[in-house]
């Protein structure tokens, strides 16, 4: 029988292993001009998708403290709302940016506000425990994006129409997500089942707080960050190389996106360790060394898949295949960057998120002045992630004061 931590891996990997599959028949079937525009969306909806993460964390902390399920449903209502509001205004700028019509950019964003809504359920069964539950939710996500855009394609769909069957996918699962957890959802108070009597009464104590869109705003920053840090490489080849070079770029940053995703439970089960003063430099490190240790295995394995590139994908995409393990070593670092970036968030520390802010700003600029070669752009990159990565982790290990 799987455990909590097993069942949100396994929940975990079925949606990011779902997530990069779409890039294969995507990358033969638009070719490297239009693979290289779905991409470009696809980094964009990564980011307006940062304040359903955020909103998760928020929900599953207060669930614990005894929020009212209805009361955070409603806090996930008020900041999908504010999304359709940022990415309304969004819209064209984005298009203008990624030179993508205005259509396929609006499907591209549209999954934002649903993904809140659905998050605010993932946090609901987090902050109750129910990790099968929310292992199956995440799996059943992915998918649900996943399946109807490959038919599309499949049939002969572009760019937006795969786009759109995808935000309609995610909001099915919204809809059936939200009557599975309000008809299975326990008492308001109840506390989590190995709670003493004095967790009880702080639960009962904590319910009536009503946390407000200001702390996902403040917990979403750091995420934000994050995720702008694993697109800003391929936005900037997208508006500097040429369409052919972008679509092969574009194809090489999934190995990136891989090696990024694939492990993201190791944060997820060390959380409450890095919270904790006693335990903080212990969980980092563990963090760190079972990063590495996976992304290791996924460096190797981009490295000997080479020669499969292009009987895979095709011959177009031939001449990024030699560079698999390279971005592969991209997505590592980004990996371990986001675990000390988690750990200031348990320590209350978001602050220093200063840093890797800065970091992507150096990013854009290191890419942006290199020359107009994919293996330019991704060295430029790869360097001032590293840099970051090494800042952002003397901060995290520093020892924590008890509160």
């Amino acid at each position: 029988m799987l455990t909590g931590a097993g069942a949100v891996t396994a929940g975990s990997l079925i949606a990011n292993v779902a997530a990069y599959l779409l890039h294969l028949p995507a990358s033969r079937w638009l070719g490297p001009e239009g693979y290289g525009a779905f991409a470009a969306l696809l980094s964009a909806q990564l980011l307006v998708a940062v304040p359903s993460l955020a909103l998760q964390a928020v929900v599953a902390r207060e669930r614990v403290r005894g929020a009212p399920p209805e009361v955070l449903r409603g806090l996930g209502v008020r900041v999908a709302l504010l999304v359709a509001a940022v990415a309304a205004l969004a819209l064209w700028p984005v298009s203008l940016l990624l030179d993508t019509p205005v259509p396929a950019t609006a499907a591209a964003l549209a999954p934002g506000p649903v993904l809140c809504l659905l998050a605010a359920e993932q946090g609901l069964l987090q902050g109750a425990e129910r990790f099968r539950g929310l292992a199956a939710l995440l799996a059943l996500a992915g998918c649900g994006k996943v399946v109807p855009a490959v038919a599309v394609l499949a049939a002969g769909g572009g760019v937006g129409a795969a786009l759109t069957a995808g935000a309609v996918g995610v909001a099915a699962v919204w809809v059936g997500a939200l009557a599975w957890t309000a008809r299975a959802a326990p008492p308001t108070w109840a506390p989590a089942p190995s709670s003493s009597f004095g967790s009880l009464i702080e639960h009962r104590s904590a319910a009536s707080h009503h946390p407000g869109v200001r702390t996902v705003i403040a917990a979403g920053q750091v995420q934000l960050v994050m995720m702008a840090l694993t697109s800003v490489d391929l936005i900037v080849a997208r508006a500097l190389l040429s369409p052919e070079e972008a679509g092969r770029y574009a194809l090489g940053a999934v190995a990136a996106k891989a090696a990024f995703w694939l492990p993201q439970a190791v944060g997820t089960v060390l959380y409450p360790r890095m919270a904790d003063p006693a335990g903080h430099r212990g969980a980092v490190r563990s963090a760190v060394a079972v990063l590495l240790g996976i992304g290791a295995v996924v460096v190797v394995t981009a490295a000997v898949a080479t020669p499969l590139v292009p009987a895979v994908v095709g011959e177009a995409y031939r001449p990024v295949a030699g560079l698999l393990w390279a971005f592969a070593a991209l997505g590592v670092v980004l990996s371990v960057l986001q675990a000390f970036l988690l750990a200031t968030i348990a320590s209350d520390r978001t602050v220093e998120a200063a840093i890797a802010w800065a970091g992507l700003a150096l990013t854009a600029a290191a890419a942006w002045a290199a020359p107009r070669e994919v293996e330019a752009v991704l060295a430029a990159t790869l360097a001032v992630v590293a840099v970051t990565t090494l800042a952002a982790g003397w901060r995290a290990l520093r020892p924590l004061r008890p509160h």
